[in-house]
């Protein structure tokens, strides 16, 4: 495949009408008038990528909440535009659509040198140090959590009672074991943000997904402001505290209205999508009960008895636990699509891109390709053995995303499944109703429809 960065910015004016006539080149389909794909992505994200590059390759004109954009498929592609060598992708412009109204400046919206600066800032939040001062109040409330999930009779609606947890568990390490009583009603408020981000109805008129959520972004700001100047007088490890006394390279602290961006962001970021993956990794271990039994093994194999913590220098020996989460996460990733847009005008896979144009790359297209991914479909997580990945192409799999981009909680994602699982198997079993199979909600975060039901007995 052709990848060929112009190094002149594009010609053509920066109006969306001289674009879309620009992208007519492209094969494709965009739609309907105005709505477009909008609704065929939203009912079958999977399906509807999947149709449009049987049908016009892997690079192909679609049109999405109102503008005419190109989607590039395949491994080439991701390494393309993650990693991004040129500065030809804005992540800010990218996202900016879906997001800007109600997560502005989270570190996802920034782009390049900016981009950069945050990222150092933040990044003291997930040094190792930090991390450590993390997993004792979370292997804590994983652990009780838990315990009372071992008295449900009958069948559990799986997906809600991990979002609750999730949401504690980030509650706890972002603002510390003592969280505001006040956190339920942020929980509340970044549930109405994430569906205001994909709302087809894009202007705040009263009763609109829109307008609710601006005002939850509202509820939260306040609370947020209120609470800066405390975190600065009185420290702590939380990672709430460690923003608000977080400097840049010029070591000035982050302002107010930064720290309240940016956890808006992280708060979403972290509950959501952990959720997603956490619920899809017990479905798979429910599903496959042979991997169940290799995972409590495993868990045994390193030592610590039920009910004590675990010592953070033990969390790396879970390493197939870890290639469990990984094949979960390829099967159904946390992020389906991930949105950039041209700066500059660029040429791929044989056809010129101008300017301004929307580019939507699409992980779970990738995840699924079988030339890559052999019988993808299947929960396999020898996959993920070095050996397996020593003739793997490095972007086939990108759930975290890539480059600069690079999800920055990460390890602490790694983190708190490695936790939930180790408490999960050593009490529990898991498994499915005969002939039940969930249909799952995969945009704009994967999630079962019906709340993944499951058995919780006691384990072997």
């Amino acid at each position: 495949m052709t990848i060929l960065p112009l190094d002149t910015p594009a010609v053509l004016p920066a109006m969306p009408s001289a674009r879309r006539a620009a992208l007519a080149q492209i094969p494709g389909n965009e739609g309907w008038p105005i709505v477009g794909r909008t609704l065929h992505i939203l009912a079958d994200p999977k399906g509807e990528v999947e149709r449009m590059a049987a049908k016009y390759g892997p690079v192909y004109r679609t049109r999405v909440l109102g503008e005419t954009g190109v989607s590039l498929l395949g491994p080439e592609a991701n390494a393309f535009v993650l990693l991004d060598q040129t500065k030809l992708f804005s992540s800010t412009h990218g996202w900016g659509i879906l997001l800007e109204r109600l997560f502005p400046r989270g570190l996802m919206l920034l782009d390049f040198d900016e981009h950069r600066t945050h990222r150092r800032a933040l990044s003291v939040a997930f040094k190792p140090e930090s991390m450590r001062s993390y997993l004792a109040a979370l292997d804590a409330g994983i652990a009780a959590r838990i315990h009372r999930w071992r008295n449900r009779p009958g069948p559990t609606l799986l997906y809600p009672a991990i979002k609750q947890l999730t949401f504690d568990l980030a509650a706890i390490s972002f603002f510390g074991p003592d969280s505001d009583p006040r956190m339920s009603d942020v929980r509340h408020a970044i549930g109405e943000m994430l569906a205001a981000s994909v709302a087809v109805v894009r202007t705040p008129w009263p009763g609109t997904l829109m307008a609710r959520g601006l005002k939850a972004r509202a509820r939260i700001n306040a609370y947020l402001a209120e609470q800066i100047p405390v975190r600065r007088a009185r420290g702590g490890d939380d990672l709430f505290s460690q923003l608000c006394r977080a400097t840049d390279e010029n070591d000035a602290q982050l302002s107010a209205q930064d720290i309240i961006n940016h956890m808006n962001f992280l708060m979403m970021a972290a509950h959501d999508t952990l959720a997603s993956s956490l619920t899809s990794l017990v479905y798979f271990l429910a599903a496959n009960p042979e991997w169940q039994t290799i995972l409590r093994d495993e868990v045994a194999s390193i030592g610590i008895p039920a009910g004590q913590p675990i010592p953070y220098d033990k969390l790396p020996m879970l390493a197939k636990t870890e290639m469990a989460f990984k094949e979960a996460m390829r099967i159904v990733p946390p992020i389906p699509a991930i949105a950039r847009r041209a700066v500059r005008g660029f040429a791929f896979g044989g056809y010129t891109i101008p300017a301004g144009t929307p580019i939507a790359l699409n992980p779970l297209y990738t995840h699924h390709m079988a030339e890559h991914w052999p019988d993808p479909d299947r929960f396999d997580p020898t996959r993920f053995t070095d050996a397996a990945l020593r003739n793997q192409h490095r972007h086939a799999y990108v759930p975290f995303g890539g480059g600069a981009h690079m999800c920055l909680g990460l390890h602490f994602a790694h983190m708190q499944v490695k936790c939930f699982i180790r408490h999960l198997l050593q009490n529990l079993n898991v498994s499915l109703e005969p002939g039940y199979q969930p249909v799952w909600q995969m945009w704009p975060i994967p999630r079962p429809k019906d709340g993944l039901r499951v058995v919780l007995g006691a384990a072997n």
